[in-house]
């Protein structure tokens, strides 16, 4: 993934870094916690390459996190929906699709609600309408936060990623050792541990049910349904606020999906269904994913499931995988066949 790492300055003083990555129409990814833009890759890389195969993808380090003015006076929510309309006039973006993930889904709302002009799209994953602060908690569920609290106070720097890695098994119970390794490090690059601990207090003091309501542009949620970082109940709260949402459970316990399950796949195939596609440009396949239809330009060019692999930064096992759901989507049997669809409607004529 290549990206341009720019800056700007929000409404306070603030220096804000974003990246600009990928081509096509605009898509926004509203702030949320853990970021960094030169590390996140290790840990993000699988979804930014696919947006921005599709996407000019314009995403932020939120104020006090990576490259981002790390002493800041004010972190708040009302802060963070500032620091979008900064970020959105610095990269001159007039209208755009919005994602929101996590926390960000919150922000994305209440940016969208107040500037209805400029949001085409909204796209919210594993969000939220109200933190944990405002929610109807048990006297066991509160423990529970404070006691994460006190985790980002003793544990989120240093050597030992022990007090680090309970938030990691929230995020990603499902990852490899490698993936946790990433994970445990950039929570430790992404922020100072006072830093982690403002945010995590003012994300609980979100509250956007007012908000919801107001949204006036097409908007898609998705949520996994064993996800054990934001609960799945949280989700289905949230579509309810939205008139005419469209919401979309993910069979997953993963808070960040993970590359090979089924369930990015599901995310990446909503995304496409619900955004327009931009016309023009190079042939499509209507039904395809982004990621199925660049795996069958290389297919229709000739090239191997090992090379494609290497192309894409995949696993044989995973392109393997995507093959099987080109050649249903297409009706097919065999990869000859898919060869001469794809070939049929203008695919596999660069040189591989």
């Amino acid at each position: 993934m290549q990206q341009q790492i720019r800056f700007c300055t929000s409404s306070d003083g603030v220096r804000l870094a974003y990246a600009v990555s990928g081509n096509g129409p605009p898509l926004l990814r509203a702030p949320h916690w853990v970021t960094h833009l030169e590390h996140d890759a290790a840990v993000w890389g699988h979804l930014l390459e696919v947006l921005g195969r599709r996407f000019t993808l314009v995403r932020f380090d939120q104020r006090g996190c990576g490259l981002s003015d790390r002493n800041v006076a004010d972190i708040s929510f009302e802060a963070w929906v500032r620091d979008v309309e900064s970020v959105a006039d610095a990269a001159r973006l007039d209208q755009f699709a919005l994602l929101g993930v996590s926390q960000g889904a919150a922000i994305a709302i209440a940016y969208a609600a107040r500037h209805p002009e400029r949001v085409s799209h909204l796209i919210l994953y594993g969000g939220y309408g109200q933190g944990w602060a405002n929610r109807d908690l048990t006297a066991r569920e509160r423990e529970k936060h404070d006691t994460l609290a006190k985790l980002i106070e003793l544990g989120w720097s240093g050597r030992d990623t022990s007090l680090r890695q309970v938030f990691t098994m929230q995020f990603i119970p499902g990852a490899r050792v490698e993936q946790v390794r990433a994970f445990n490090e950039l929570m430790h690059l992404s922020a100072s541990p006072e830093t982690a601990l403002r945010i995590y207090h003012a994300f609980g003091a979100i509250d956007v049910r007012a908000e919801a309501p107001r949204l006036s542009c097409p908007v898609l949620i998705m949520h996994s349904t064993g996800d054990l970082r934001v609960p799945f109940e949280q989700g289905r709260a949230l579509a309810g606020l939205v008139p005419g949402a469209r919401f979309v459970p993910l069979d997953s316990e993963n808070h960040l999906l993970l590359e090979d399950e089924p369930a990015l796949r599901r995310f990446l195939d909503a995304i496409h269904e619900f955004l327009p596609r931009e016309k023009g440009g190079t042939a499509v396949i209507e039904g395809l994913t982004q990621r199925e239809q660049a795996i069958l330009e290389y297919v229709a060019q000739g090239l191997d499931n090992a090379q494609i692999a290497a192309r894409l930064e995949l696993s044989e096992k995973t392109v393997r995988n995507y093959l099987v759901a080109i050649l249903d989507k297409l009706e097919v049997e065999t990869r000859a066949q898919a060869i001469v669809r794809a070939r049929d409607a203008g695919l596999g004529r660069a040189s591989p």
